[in-house]
């Protein structure tokens, strides 16, 4: 039962991780109609740029801030300039430019940082493990439950509270009654597209010392987020919340019982979800 009880952990860290990054991803991919595949490489760049930062400075908390700042201001750059201008053309050119975007900063990456695997050390209050289930279990990811779950408490009062958040949502459902209504849309797109990629960046950020940051990672990361948003819905943070959980206990899970097809429950689960309903868990019928 203890290790059954420290597994459901791991995926439950996993799941929150996920969810970090697949929040913002199905926002923008809820408004905007089109999959950012890019967003998966603002994660990767999040990453990169703790460990330069921590490497500068000494200092995590410090990249904790400036990180995602960093990678928000590239996201904001990447929807002004490249992506607005195709948005009129229609969703797969939106597409096929986030798809050259992502390959950009993915060589970026190897040209800076080069292609072998880097290593962030979580500070020192965070480096050791606590009691847990007859063991020990690692503060540090601990400490990705709290983060994950202080964003997903913002988001819900952004979304459900504020009048910012009701623009948002009204412009998920229907973004051209929304502009008809005043709201200048495209401010509320830059708005969303930066927020959404300062939170992949923070999710970097966050996955640095736990997981190892190389090249690909944005390319792994970025299969199980397309996943999540499928299975979650379209637009909806709540269905992204429990599809990233259920994705991440799968996994867990999968390794410890099946682990040579760990990797196909996910698959399963979203081929049945689109069976049983198409627009996701929380998504809207069309």
């Amino acid at each position: 039962m203890d290790a059954y009880l420290i597994q459901g952990m791991h995926g439950l860290v996993y799941g929150m991780l996920l969810f970090l990054v697949t929040s913002g991803l199905t926002l923008v991919f809820g408004m905007m109609g089109v999959l950012n595949i890019a967003h998966a490489a603002f994660y990767m760049v999040g990453a990169y740029f703790a460990y330069t930062l921590v490497a500068w400075t000494g200092n995590f908390w410090i990249c904790l801030i400036l990180a995602p700042i960093g990678v928000g201001l590239i996201g904001a750059f990447v929807e002004r300039v490249l992506l607005r201008k195709v948005h009129a053309l229609g969703h797969a050119p939106e597409l096929m430019l986030t798809f050259g975007i992502f390959y950009i900063l993915a060589e970026v990456v190897k040209w800076i940082w080069g292609t072998y695997p880097l290593s962030v050390q979580p500070p020192a209050v965070l480096a050791g493990s606590i009691p847990f289930a007859g063991g020990i279990y690692p503060t540090y990811r601990l400490f990705i439950l709290l983060i994950s779950a202080i964003v997903l408490l913002i988001l819900a009062f952004i979304m459900q509270k504020t009048r910012i958040g009701i623009t948002v949502r009204a412009a998920v459902f229907d973004n051209e009654m929304v502009d008809i209504l005043g709201t200048n849309v495209q401010a509320v797109f830059l708005g969303v597209f930066c927020i959404g990629s300062a939170l992949a960046g923070l999710a970097g950020v966050v996955a640095a010392p736990f997981l190892t940051t190389y090249p690909g990672m944005g390319l792994e990361i970025l299969i199980d987020a397309f996943v999540v948003i499928v299975i979650g819905g379209f637009g909806s943070v709540w269905g992204a919340l429990l599809a990233a959980l259920m994705i991440g206990e799968l996994q867990s899970f999968g390794i410890m019982f099946i682990p040579q097809l760990a990797l196909v429950f996910q698959f399963l689960l979203m081929a049945i979800v689109l069976v049983l309903r198409p627009q996701g868990l929380f998504g809207e019928a069309a």
